[in-house]
């Protein structure tokens, strides 16, 4: 085993003498420091990759003005929400990967999952809102201006960050005021809840079922769209929203909807990696290169600058 177990004992009220943890220690993938400084270079440069290409899409998103339409401003809020979620993440398994120590505070960890589990309903429920979009425009061009205005577009993003944060605070509380008085060893790279829940000292299928609803509510969402047959036509003709959703929403889905019996910490660190790396990496691939829109802007932005130089 790559870490050794400790135990802290957390202030208690009179009375109580029970040890709590007080931090806990992220087990990560690899005990070879060979092997740490290998998969440190190689999740840098897929760190980077993934803030450079969000952060472009965001970038010629702000500067040309024909983007300015409510299909870019909710793709440049999902590019924020990717960066935000690989950075939530990441850096800190970059540290852990070449650190001596591998721990992480309580609060720290509580705070991580929070954030984390945010950014991300938000982003299930931002891909409902741009499926809708889509379905606008496609079935209901000449009224898509109308129907869509930049008030709704604006009530929209702020309607799914709200939800998502609330929905993840229910999620992250529910978790964190478990009793943790034993094992603190948390068999993977961040403080993802399943992975700490399976820490605590007492029952968590009440906390499962929670997970559950929420999941549910979240995949229910997506099929809000009343008439199948325009749903259908809007999907097929929009293969690139298609391909993002089921690469994050499968593997998210399974993480957070798969019973506790089948619970594998190995398992769900390399599926958590994908949809939390991989698909932060995939989503501004998948946009620019198959959008005639975001490739003229960025040959546009790059054309002014070798003017202005």
């Amino acid at each position: 085993m790559c870490t050794t177990l400790h135990i802290h004992s957390m202030w208690m009220p009179p009375g109580q003498n029970q040890s709590w943890v007080s931090e806990f220690i992220l087990r990560g993938f690899s005990c070879d420091p060979m092997s740490n400084r290998i998969l440190f270079i190689a999740f840098l440069l897929l760190y980077l990759s993934s803030v450079l290409g969000n952060g472009l899409i965001v970038i010629l998103i702000c500067l040309d003005v024909n983007l300015h339409t409510p299909m870019y401003f909710f793709l440049c809020i999902l590019s924020l929400l990717d960066v935000g979620c690989v950075t939530t993440t990441v850096p800190q398994m970059l540290v852990h990967l070449l650190a001596q120590s591998q721990t992480i505070a309580f609060a720290g960890c509580w705070l991580q999952m929070y954030v984390f589990g945010a950014l991300g309903l938000t982003e299930c429920l931002l891909f409902v809102v741009m499926a809708y979009d889509r379905y606008v425009a496609i079935c209901y061009p000449l009224h898509y201006t109308v129907l869509l205005s930049w008030g709704l577009c604006t009530r929209l993003a702020a309607g799914t960050w709200a939800c998502g944060f609330f929905s993840s605070l229910i999620h992250t509380f529910s978790t964190m005021r478990l009793p943790y008085c034993g094992p603190n060893v948390v068999n993977h790279y961040f403080c993802e809840g399943p992975s700490v829940r399976s820490l605590a000292c007492t029952d968590t299928h009440l906390i499962a079922m929670v997970d559950l609803v929420i999941s549910v509510f979240m995949v229910v969402a997506i099929l809000k769209i009343k008439s199948t047959q325009a749903r259908c036509k809007a999907f097929s003709t929009c293969a690139s929203h298609l391909t993002v959703v089921t690469f994050f929403y499968a593997p998210a889905t399974y993480i957070y909807m798969r019973p506790n019996s089948s619970y594998s910490p190995e398992r769900d660190k390399q599926i958590s990696l994908f949809y939390n790396v991989f698909t932060a990496l995939l989503n501004p691939v998948v946009y620019s290169l198959r959008n005639k829109d975001i490739k003229g802007a960025f040959f546009k932005v790059m054309g002014r600058g070798r003017v202005a130089w």
